[in-house]
């Protein structure tokens, strides 16, 4: 009788371990991407935004009902992005090649998204500031937005669940508001 009891116990094990092994490989082959760029095209029928890079190369994504624009109106979707050509945006994809999907964009208008690279000097302890030290020696202070991101190079994720950390070296794509810069990307190099 026991060791029936085990053989059910060891392929409950087995399943569970099966199940997380395939979310995890399934998760390895769909990696995060992030588009800096300008809002070239949205095809509402096709359900895509092409976006031109800083590069001049044009990256085309698709948008689903579940695709969530920051920066417009309240619950804005990919749609919403419809005659907002030539306005800035980050988007984060899923996906590779001409299966990249947005599942969010963050869309600045005519607000330019610029860059800095440098290392981190200093993160702000209870607050979302990051001050960067730059190749020629300046120090530039940003608070991070809401919705910022950061790219580790193996993964994408929020900034509020990876941060910043001090000796990082990164590209930090920001937009300035009311004297401030606004920090929406932290990118290691």
């Amino acid at each position: 009788m026991r060791s029936s009891s085990f053989q059910v116990q060891l392929r409950v094990v087995l399943v569970v371990f099966a199940a997380c092994f395939a979310f995890t490989v399934a998760r390895g082959q769909n990696p995060t991407h992030v588009i800096t760029g300008t809002v070239e095209k949205v095809d509402a029928g096709a359900k895509t935004v092409a976006v031109k890079t800083a590069d001049g190369a044009v990256e085309t994504v698709k948008f689903t009902e579940k695709t969530t624009v920051h920066g417009l109106k309240d619950g804005a979707k990919g749609a919403d992005l419809v005659g907002k050509e030539g306005g800035h945006v980050i988007v984060h994809t899923t996906g590779e090649g001409a299966e990249k999907t947005a599942h969010s964009v963050e869309w600045f208008g005519d607000k330019t998204v610029h860059t800095t690279e440098g290392t981190v000097e200093d993160v702000g302890k209870g607050t979302k500031t990051v001050a960067v030290k730059t190749a020629d020696g300046t120090k530039e202070a940003f608070e991070v937005s809401e919705h910022a991101t950061v790219d580790t190079g193996k993964a994408v994720g929020h900034y509020s669940a990876i941060g910043a950390k001090k000796g990082e070296h990164v590209t930090v794509y920001y937009t300035e508001e009311a004297g401030k810069k606004i920090a929406h990307f932290f990118k290691h190099l």
